[in-house]
């Protein structure tokens, strides 16, 4: 890969820059614009990371930080851990950002809004410039989202370095949500669901959860990052799937805040909700523009490896944004081939059956195609019950094994969705595999959003969308 900038990348990059750099400077003569001002800074994020991957490159492979390419015949050796680059070009521009979104709040909290003059009372010298107008607890949850997003981008960058084993880091992204859910339980508090209209007689219209609410939103912040982490180990798959679901994501968001969509008879009307996705959008956009610039360079032939850092970041994002936007239930609804990954990867994460260390595809360096890639249980025998039911998965067409005359499964393809996906289809080019996986995980988020917001209706009265009863 270049170290350099060509000639007209140097041109694209830099107007971009300037262009956002402009929209940000003309923000400040209105209310402070932080939604045009996020879409701007998703620009500079994105320019700012473009250039820095590149630069970065050799430096990353002098230090070490480098891979091999082991699904390419003469396996390049590229840069590795660039997610982290994305990582901390992305917090500063959260970090930059924060006046934007109270930048009215700010200049109403001041002594009137910069006037020198104004006369302060002398019980305001004790209390304050009108403070108490200022939305604190708005910023304590923003504050709160950077820092559990900082928590886990330590994580991934103690993985990279150190290869830390699964079972040892599986739970410490729910120490990274701990800030974010403190300010949750002091600003909001709730921990009540709505109950399904057909256990409504058993359980009443709500259902209070208590401290296993807080639970369950620990284990949100657990399985994002860990779900982008293993359905991961081709080309392009760990950023394009990020991009993807943040991009349903921001769809999701702009059903509650563009004019019109919550109320078509009165399109100045803004759902009760808009704050809360407005706060996903500002989180979100700035992602965008980060993983647009390191997935030009890790799409098939990637040039970069994005390294464990990218997924822990990239889930924590959607986790952050999830909780403190109150709609981690949406997000679960996108997340279905994580879901099922995770599931399907289960008897190997648990050691029920063996597991070799990296369950990549195995490339095939005479055909130049991916195939499933094995483990081996020859070794050590699969126990009666566990050999059954590996058997009952064969048979069902969930796994490729290899069977003696005893009827013994000697081998199996490893468990996750991208070795079924090849023995579904048969071996493919690299490319070809993303491209299958990433049109499921499109497909199967336009489906999620659908059962959010039309089929929830067949057990809710109300999608809070539209807040408009089942007729």
């Amino acid at each position: 890969m270049s170290t350099s900038l060509s000639r007209t990348e140097t041109l694209s990059l830099f107007s971009l820059f300037a262009a956002c750099v402009g929209i940000l400077a003309n923000t400040f003569h209105g209310d402070g614009e932080p939604l045009i001002a996020s879409i701007a800074f998703s620009g500079i994020a994105f320019s700012s990371t473009y250039a820095l991957i590149r630069w970065l490159g050799d430096v990353f492979i002098r230090a070490g930080l480098k891979g091999k390419d082991m699904s390419k015949k003469n396996a390049p050796v590229i840069p590795e851990t660039m997610g982290a680059v994305c990582a901390v070009v992305y917090l500063l521009i959260v970090i930059v950002f924060i006046p934007f979104p109270f930048y009215k709040d700010i200049v109403v909290a001041t002594s009137g809004g910069g006037n020198r003059d104004f006369i302060v009372e002398a019980h305001q010298v004790e209390t304050g410039r009108y403070l108490h107008r200022f939305p604190h607890s708005k910023l304590a949850s923003y504050l709160s989202a950077i820092l559990s997003l900082q928590s886990v981008v330590i994580l991934g960058l103690g993985d990279d370095l150190f290869d830390i084993r699964w079972r040892h880091k599986v739970l410490i992204p729910a120490f990274a949500s701990i800030p974010m859910l403190i300010v949750y339980f002091v600003d909001f508090g709730v921990t009540q669901i709505v109950v399904p209209t057909f256990l409504r007689p058993y359980f009443g219209e709500l259902l209070d959860l208590g401290w296993l609410y807080y639970a369950y939103l620990a284990s949100i912040s657990i399985f994002c990052p860990n779900s982008i982490n293993i359905l991961a180990g081709i080309n392009g798959l760990e950023v394009s799937q990020s991009l993807i679901i943040a991009f349903l994501l921001i769809l999701n968001d702009l059903l509650y805040i563009l004019p019109g969509t919550f109320s078509p008879s009165n399109a100045t009307t803004q759902h009760p909700a808009a704050d809360s996705h407005f706060f996903s959008l500002y989180y979100l956009l700035p992602f965008l523009g980060v993983s647009l610039a390191l997935w030009t360079h890790n799409w098939y032939p990637a040039r970069v490896f994005v390294g464990d850092t990218y997924c822990y970041f990239a889930g924590m994002v959607f986790a952050v944004v999830s909780i403190q936007g109150h709609f981690s239930k949406t997000l679960l609804l996108l997340l279905g081939p994580q879901i099922v990954n995770f599931v399907y990867s289960l008897p190997q994460l648990f050691h029920i059956v063996p597991c070799p260390r990296h369950r990549l595809p195995r490339f095939n360096a005479r055909t130049g195609l991916l195939e499933p890639s094995v483990a081996d249980f020859r070794q050590k025998p699969l126990r009666p019950g566990v050999n059954a039911v590996v058997k009952l998965m064969g048979r069902l067409g969930l796994l490729k094994i290899d069977e003696d005359e005893e009827g013994k499964v000697l081998e199996s393809n490893n468990f996750t969705i991208i070795n079924l996906w090849l023995v579904w289809f048969g071996p493919m080019r690299e490319d070809r595999l993303a491209l299958g996986l990433l049109g499921t995980q499109l497909v199967c988020g336009l489906f999620g959003l659908w059962v959010r917001h039309s089929l929830a209706l067949l057990v809710f009265t109300a999608d809070n969308w539209s807040l408009n009863s089942k007729v």
